[in-house]
C-alpha cells in the first residue's frame, strides 16, 4: 500500500490577508470553527464597527443567543490583538471571545487561561491555533486547534461552591439537569449541549437562529416538559406554518401537544407536559428518560418540518 506525504503548509499560502482573504472564508465556512469549539455559531455580521476599530467576525451562540467575538490573527500573537478582543467583547457584550491565530505564545495561552478561571461561567474565551495541512498534492484541509478553552474542572467546584448555597428547589433543577445533560450526550444526537444550571430551563439547540427546544423542570408543580420555541421575530412566519400541519405532528409525536400555552407572550411555544415528583429519587429516573425520549422526538420532528419550511 502506498501512502502520501503529510505535510504543514503556510497559512499565508491559501489566505495571505486576515480581512481581506481569511475573515470572509471563516465567516462563510463558520460551521468549521463550531465543531472545535464545540458551539453551533452563527454569523452576524463582519468587520463590525467599535469605535476607530473593527471586530473581524460577530457571531450568535444558536443555543443561548449570546454573541461571540472572534478575532483574526494570520500571525504571531500580540498583545494587541489581546486588548482588541478584549475590548470587542465588553463593548459588543459577548459571551464568548474567540482568538485565533497562527501561533500562540506562552503568555498569551497564560492570559487565556487565567480569564477562564477568574470569571464567571457566562463569559468563556478560546484561544484556536489555525493550521494548513496537505497529503502531497492534494488540496489544503484546515485544522482549528484548541490552545485554551473554560476549564470545567476549575468551574465545575465553583458550582460546586455555589451549590451550598442553593435552595432545595434549586438543588432538584440542578442535579435533574445534571442528569438529563448525561443521557442526553450519550445519544449522539446533538452536537453541543449547554452546561446544567440550577434554573427552571433548559435550552436544546436545532441548528437555527430563532428556534430551539426550552425544557422546563419545575419541582414545586410537579411537572417537567419538552417545549418547541420560536423567538418573537419569527412567530409571524413560522408559528402559522406550524399550525397548519398540527395534525401530522402530533401524530410523528405519539401525543397531544399544548399550542401556544401563553397567548399573550410575544414568543411562541409548542409545549408536552409530564407529571412527576422530583423530590422522589425512584421517579426522577423515569422522569430524565422521558425528557430524552421526547427531546430526541422533537428535534426530529420540528427539524424536519423547519427544513422544508425554507
Amino acid at each position: 500500500m502506498e501512502l502520501g506525504n503529510l505535510k504543514k503548509i503556510s497559512v499565508r499560502q491559501m489566505w495571505n490577508d486576515e480581512a481581506q482573504d481569511f475573515t470572509p472564508w471563516l465567516a462563510n465556512n463558520i460551521e468549521e470553527l463550531s465543531k472545535a469549539l464545540g458551539i453551533e455559531m452563527e454569523v452576524e455580521n463582519t468587520e463590525v464597527s467599535v469605535g476607530p476599530y473593527s471586530a473581524d467576525i460577530l457571531a450568535k451562540d444558536v443555543v443561548t443567543g449570546r454573541y461571540v467575538v472572534i478575532e483574526n490573527q494570520i500571525g504571531k500573537t500580540n498583545h494587541d490583538h489581546l486588548g482588541k478582543a478584549l475590548t470587542y467583547g465588553s463593548v459588543l457584550d459577548a459571551s464568548t471571545i474567540v482568538w485565533i491565530a497562527t501561533e500562540f505564545t506562552e503568555e498569551h495561552k497564560k492570559a487565556l487561561d487565567w480569564l477562564n478561571d477568574h470569571t464567571t461561567e457566562d463569559i468563556s474565551f478560546f484561544g484556536i491555533q489555525v493550521e494548513l495541512w496537505q497529503i502531497d498534492n492534494s488540496l489544503p484541509a484546515v485544522r482549528f486547534n484548541v490552545i485554551s478553552s473554560p476549564n470545567e474542572a476549575v468551574r465545575e467546584i465553583a458550582r460546586l461552591k455555589a451549590t451550598g448555597e442553593l435552595t432545595e428547589y434549586k438543588k432538584l433543577k440542578l442535579d435533574f439537569w445534571t442528569k438529563f445533560r448525561e443521557k442526553l450526550e450519550k445519544t449522539k444526537k446533538f452536537p453541543s449541549i449547554q452546561q446544567p444550571k440550577p434554573r427552571g430551563h433548559f435550552d436544546v439547540s436545532l441548528g437555527k437562529s430563532g428556534i430551539h427546544l426550552s425544557n422546563v423542570c419545575s419541582p414545586s408543580n410537579k411537572t417537567i416538559a419538552v417545549g418547541f420555541y420560536i423567538h418573537n421575530w419569527l412567530v409571524e412566519k413560522m408559528y402559522p406554518y406550524l399550525e397548519s400541519r398540527k395534525e401530522e405532528i402530533e401524530k410523528a409525536i405519539g401525543q397531544k401537544l399544548i399550542w401556544n400555552p401563553n397567548p399573550d407572550a410575544r414568543d411562541k411555544r409548542i409545549v408536552l407536559y409530564y407529571q412527576t415528583d422530583l423530590t422522589d429519587p425512584a421517579k426522577v429516573e423515569k422522569a430524565v428518560n422521558w425528557m430524552v425520549e421526547y427531546t430526541i422526538k422533537f428535534k426530529e420532528v420540528f427539524g424536519k418540518i423547519i427544513q422544508e419550511a425554507q
